[in-house]
């Protein structure tokens, strides 16, 4: 929330690309002085105050694809260019939506089948808020973590955080969400998948610390430098 009181904090990485979950409608991301303006714009909700963000800093040109599908909560089908540089980006909100067989990850397998086509190529990234992990898949829930992550490993698209770090679902050492900013409610529910082609690219992953954080948010980014 008020992405537009926290902007120049995330700036000190640098970002190329951000994907901001619970951001303002464009038309109020009024930043206060000495803050860079984003350069493009991706942005999607119900809720003028508390949307789906996607924001360029560097010149990547940002365009939201015709056939997104507004009924998949919320994920935004993005096309990233810039020269001769393309990427397709699904950013990921994943939230209850009112289908209780497709609560949170059920929205993103949806995704997976209504986007299948274009999943299939090369430079493909999958980001954002998945609001899951291997600890709920004992929760009755037609779609689990794992399942999902089985699929995608299948499409081969892979979790950078993981194979950077040779780490196991469920098995994080860096929390990204803390319930209510309580350090001892840790969990590990945001994500960013790569095509295998992008794998080797992959030079830094890293999870924004507590102390850093939380005094402005439950979420602490995770950051991810791709390699040209």
């Amino acid at each position: 929330m008020a992405f537009r009181k926290k902007a120049g904090l995330i700036q000190a990485h640098n970002m190329d690309i951000l994907i901001v979950q619970e951001c303002e409608h464009p038309g109020k991301l009024v930043f206060n002085p000495g803050v860079n303006q984003p350069t493009d714009i991706v942005w999607h909700g119900a809720n003028r105050n508390k949307g789906l963000a996607v924001i360029s800093y560097s010149g990547y040109k940002l365009t939201l694809l015709d056939i997104h599908n507004p009924e998949i909560k919320t994920i935004l089908p993005v096309l990233i260019t810039k020269q001769n540089k393309e990427y397709f980006l699904l950013a990921i909100w994943a939230f209850n939506a009112m289908d209780p067989s497709y609560k949170y990850v059920g929205q993103i397998w949806k995704a997976l089948d209504y986007y299948h086509e274009l999943l299939k190529r090369e430079n493909v990234i999958i980001a954002g808020d998945f609001n899951s992990n291997v600890f709920w898949d004992k929760l009755k829930r037609r779609i689990t973590h794992s399942m999902l992550v089985t699929r995608m490993t299948e499409m081969r698209i892979h979790s950078c955080y993981h194979f950077y770090n040779n780490i196991e679902q469920g098995k994080e050492i860096h929390p990204t969400y803390y319930m209510y900013r309580h350090k001892n409610k840790p969990y590990h529910i945001d994500y960013l998948f790569v095509s295998e082609n992008l794998q080797s690219q992959v030079e830094e992953v890293s999870v924004g610390s507590a102390e850093e954080w939380l005094p402005i948010s439950d979420h602490c980014p995770l950051i991810i430098t791709l390699c040209d």
